[in-house]
């Protein structure tokens, strides 16, 4: 994320049978900032890039995308942060969303041999206004981090903003929110639907915490709150026990937590990278073997094992 220094970037698939070459390389014009393996199609990947667009890789192919967003096509203006396949329209076509720090989340459509884009929700900052030169009112935009869609309710989704504010959307209404939460006081960096209770999600930010929700709720407070000494790059829930996730922070720790255990504090608090200076930016549960993944701002990528007690289903 040193992004005063932008180059090329790559996307690698990688096989732990062989973990100290790729399997596939791409190589892609403006840095990766996001990708998503489509859930039927393994072969699909979306890809988000620095300079904003969009694109889909299909593994076996070609080396070039089978789809890019371009100006012309709504590309966003801004660092693409997550990318998300959902499921096939009414027509049956492929389609993934995107959110950027421009403020847009954008669903994208594969028809034919291009990409269509819809607008799904602009996220303005209802609190600041700013005039312009001839005194009209400009509308700022909140900067989106990240988003996640409901698990049964496919039209509901969370999305996280630059200003530490949580959004509950819908498909159905492009202008309003259906809530909104102070829900941090620095970046979202992550949010997640529990995979097992509907009702409960996870948030992690740059303020050291980590926060458990339930949308149910009256209180516009979190269930659960975390401090980790250190900003909270990504979290994750285990697919495999609704109390267990995992956490990475910027000094270098994975923490693993198991509610059903310890409500207070990690079960598992793990340094991964010798150097303080190696900040964890992502992590990732294996969905079928208790493997944890995790990625530092220097391009290192570690795998790790989970011990016997924090696997329990």
């Amino acid at each position: 994320y040193d992004f005063m220094k932008q180059n090329n970037g790559m996307v690698m698939m990688y096989s732990l049978k062989n973990p100290s070459y790729p399997d596939y390389i791409f190589y892609t014009e403006a840095g990766v900032m996001c990708i998503d393996i489509h859930p039927d199609h393994p072969y699909l990947v979306a890809c988000g890039f620095y300079d904003g667009s969009v694109g889909v890789y299909h593994m076996a192919e070609s080396r070039n995308p089978l789809y890019m967003s371009t100006a012309k096509s709504g590309k966003h203006t801004d660092p693409v942060w997550q990318v998300r396949w959902q499921k096939d329209d009414l027509d049956n076509n492929l389609n993934f969303f995107s959110i950027s720090s421009d403020g847009r989340v954008v669903c994208w459509t594969l028809i034919k041999n291009e990409l269509h884009y819809v607008d799904v929700i602009k996220l303005t900052l209802e609190d600041v206004a700013a005039d312009g030169p001839d005194g009209t009112q400009l509308v700022t935009l909140g900067g989106g981090t990240a988003f996640d869609f409901h698990k049964e309710k496919d039209y509901m989704f969370l999305v996280g903003t630059e200003e530490g504010k949580m959004h509950i959307c819908s498909k159905a209404y492009a202008s309003t929110f259906l809530d909104s939460y102070d829900a941090h006081h620095m970046a979202v960096y992550k949010v997640a639907w529990n995979f097992y209770h509907p009702r409960l999600y996870i948030t992690c930010s740059a303020d050291w915490t980590v926060k458990i929700w339930d949308r149910v709720s009256s209180k516009k407070e979190a269930v659960f709150t975390f401090d980790l000494n250190s900003a909270v790059g990504d979290v994750a829930w285990a697919p495999y026990s609704s109390t267990v996730f995992a956490a990475v922070t910027a000094d270098g720790k994975v923490h693993v937590f198991d509610l059903n255990v310890n409500k207070y504090e990690a079960i598992c608090e793990q340094l991964v990278t010798p150097k303080k200076k190696t900040k964890l930016t992502h992590i990732a549960f294996n969905p079928k073997y208790p493997i944890l993944i995790v990625g530092d701002d220097r391009g290192y990528v570690t795998s790790l094992k989970l011990s016997p007690n924090l696997r329990k289903m």
